[in-house]
């Protein structure tokens, strides 16, 4: 297996242990938690970079990669609910544009197409990064600094409506891409 599907499928253990750190409380589990996850994101973006110009892009990783990225994601805003953060209506929709984003990438494969990232949905990925980051960086600096704004109601409902705006860029987006790609849906 080469170096960028290597780090691929270190994405999907990272996000075990990001979950773990996220939800299980052991002195530190916050700073970890941001550790953790910092680390799946610069593999996301190493393997992507050797895939491109080192080792070539692979079938492996072309269909491994958004998924590593997805259950990722999805074991952020999963402990968000959990912590209380995010509602988990909001996380269904997310999670649910991204199984059937998945399926339709499936589908595609199936028929012989490969169905590249969209504008939208780069859009979706880098807001919901802004958003997960910066939840992660407060829940850390309240780990350290008991007093800090995680507990300000002003924080709190800031990040509601990002939450609320980071939603409706996924669903949008989903939308967007399978609108793009109906044509997958003839026979």
């Amino acid at each position: 297996m080469k170096l960028p599907n290597i780090l691929t499928v270190s994405r999907f253990a990272l996000a075990a242990v990001f979950m773990v750190c996220l939800s299980v409380s052991f002195p530190g589990s916050p700073i970890a938690a941001v550790i953790v996850f910092g680390v799946a994101a610069l593999t996301d973006a190493l393997d992507g970079h050797l895939a491109r110009r080192v080792y070539g892009c692979s079938a492996f990783g072309t269909l491994m990669d958004p998924l590593a990225d997805k259950v990722l994601t999805a074991a952020a805003f999963i402990g968000f609910v959990e912590l209380k953060i995010m509602p988990a209506w909001m996380v269904t929709l997310i999670l649910s544009r991204e199984m059937m984003v998945t399926g339709l990438r499936l589908l595609a494969i199936d028929k012989g197409v490969v169905l590249a990232a969209s504008v939208w949905g780069k859009q979706k990925t880098i807001w919901q990064m802004v958003y997960i980051s910066t939840v992660l960086l407060a829940f850390a600096s309240y780990s350290i600094y008991p007093w800090s704004f995680l507990e300000s109601a002003a924080f709190r409902l800031t990040m509601l409506w990002v939450a609320g705006v980071v939603t409706a860029l996924t669903v949008w987006s989903g939308i967007v891409y399978f609108r793009e790609n109906r044509s997958l849906f003839s026979n």
